[in-house]
């Protein structure tokens, strides 16, 4: 049976997690033996204070133990954990925590006191709250249940079964309303090994993880796949290039996987004199263009193996592959324990170099959004193929290459943003009477957020002032970095509104000043 709990071995003396302690410190190292012992501990108290199997739990935690140790004693108790980004706004926050009716939110420490957005919007749906820390003195992480909400008595200890939801995240829609995909525990170890067959992974790797976990990059890629190999895992708080390379080297890694966004500061940052033996180094979640495909070869001495993922697969469909095989730049490589389709309108398979959507079906594809027939019934072929609305094809080799967005997310450097869900917060000024956003070209994130905007008759709003207003409601990486003025928004012949058609407008008009 294939669980998070028996995908790595508990006993285990080698070096599982490395939190990094300073620049270059010595860190703190727990094995999997230890680590084991953390989750059930912690699981025996989630199990006192009423989590139970399908209890669905948030966990708003930056990079830390505290993370990983909570996040695999959720699922341990047959729980559904929820990560999500500790930036969040409170609203955001309430939708998320609404959404999938959760029993409790993890905080770190001090959040209460505080009265930090995640909390007042725990409160705000009954939910519990538990502030937990690194005690180092114990030896342990500890949870202090600060807010009971409807949490009731104690609740018995759950063995996880592979059919179980282990995982819930929300992915960005076209319709505005966010999506909550269900990951089991299934779902979850089928990817973990197929991460670990692509890239060869063993006990001797150990990576240095640079994405957020509550990303299913950084859960899956980063993370849990090096697990399942046997490998070991440099956690600092969060990326930085100061310290990159020099907990790169003191904690002998030898592979990292990141967003193209991140190995561009990282060229454009000091490289270490040597270079450390990198054995590979993974991109994912944006496109990586050729020219930063090559200057990460020439700089860093390792293959780039780009890889193409979405969080319905839980993470990894395609990546290219390690070398002797051949490895394209501009492509996403290969399927990877999946079949890779490409698809037309009617779900007939297309011949080779066709256009058409690429689509996927394998054992780590989720089988279906929660609580949403419509975007299932949209999203699924009838014979079992996920549409990933993206549009592309396959060259002589079977390798993919993406050739434009079907569906109208913007991709932020990895971040995927719904422009519906920026239109509505614009759209929400007193002043505004239309606004679309739209992705613009960046040589830094890819892409990034513009919008068009008409005023209502006799009001005037500059920039400066919208970007305020939506700043109450957005996360930054959310927010317009571009704004179009215009007095009408342009519409097809039927009165509907098309970003590409909006942008291309936009382009012609002078931009906003800030």
């Amino acid at each position: 049976m294939a669980t998070l709990s028996t995908s790595f071995s508990p006993s285990s003396q080698t070096p599982a997690i490395i939190i990094p302690m300073g620049t270059g410190g010595a860190g703190t190292e727990i094995s999997y033996a230890q680590l084991q012992q953390h989750i059930s501990s912690f699981q025996r108290r989630l199990a006192s204070i009423g989590i139970s199997a399908h209890s669905a739990v948030s966990v708003a935690l930056p990079n830390t133990l505290e993370f990983i140790v909570s996040f695999l004693a959720v699922a341990a108790q047959r729980a559904i954990a929820a990560p999500l980004n500790p930036a969040y706004k409170q609203a955001e926050f309430e939708f998320f925590i609404d959404d999938i009716k959760s029993k409790l939110i993890i905080v770190p420490r001090g959040a209460v006191e505080a009265d930090a957005p995640a909390v007042r919007a725990a409160r705000k749906f009954g939910a519990g709250v538990a502030e937990i820390w690194w005690d180092g003195a114990k030896g342990e992480v500890v949870m202090d249940l600060k807010v009971w909400g409807g949490l009731g008595g104690a609740v018995q200890l759950e063995t996880a079964q592979e059919e179980d939801v282990a995982l819930v995240l929300h992915t960005s829609g076209t319709t505005g309303r966010p999506k909550a995909v269900p990951l089991t525990h299934k779902n979850l170890t089928r990817t973990m090994e197929n991460i670990t067959r692509t890239y060869q992974l063993t006990p001797s790797d150990r990576t240095y993880l640079v994405m957020p976990l509550f990303h299913v990059h950084g859960l899956l890629a980063g993370f849990l796949a090096p697990l399942a190999s046997g490998g070991t895992v440099i956690v600092p708080p969060k990326f930085s290039a100061s310290t990159f390379w020099i907990d790169f080297r003191t904690h002998k890694a030898n592979w990292y996987t990141a967003v193209p966004t991140i190995h561009q500061i990282l060229l454009k940052s000091p490289l270490p004199t040597p270079i450390p033996e990198i054995r590979f180094i993974r991109s994912c979640s944006s496109p990586l263009s050729p020219t930063t495909f090559h200057a990460l070869e020439e700089a860093l001495k390792a293959p780039v193996l780009e890889a193409y993922a979405m969080t319905e697969a839980a993470h990894q469909m395609t990546s290219n592959p390690l070398p002797p095989a051949k490895r394209k730049p501009g492509t996403v490589g290969v399927g990877q324990g999946v079949d890779v389709a490409i698809l037309d309108d009617a779900g007939n398979e297309l011949p080779q170099g066709k256009e058409g959507e690429i689509c996927i079906r394998g054992v780590n594809v989720t089988k279906g959004y929660i609580n949403n027939p419509s975007a299932n019934a949209s999203s699924f072929t009838k014979s079992g193929y996920f549409r990933t609305g993206d549009q592309g094809k396959m060259d002589e080799d079977g390798y993919v290459i993406i050739t434009g967005r079907i569906k109208e997310l913007i991709n932020r450097g990895g971040e995927k943003i719904s422009p519906i869900e920026v239109d509505n917060a614009i759209s929400a000024h007193p002043k505004v009477s239309e606004a679309v956003s739209f992705a613009i070209e960046s040589e830094m994130y890819g892409q990034e957020v513009a919008a068009a905007v008409v005023l209502k008759p006799g009001q005037n709003a500059s920039a400066a002032e919208l970007k305020t207003f939506v700043s109450e409601k957005l996360s930054k990486f959310k927010i317009p970095t571009q704004w179009f003025f215009t007095e009408h928004m342009p519409k097809t012949a039927t009165g509907k509104i098309q970003r590409r058609i909006v942008a291309e407008e936009m382009a012609k008009l002078p931009k906003a000043k800030l």
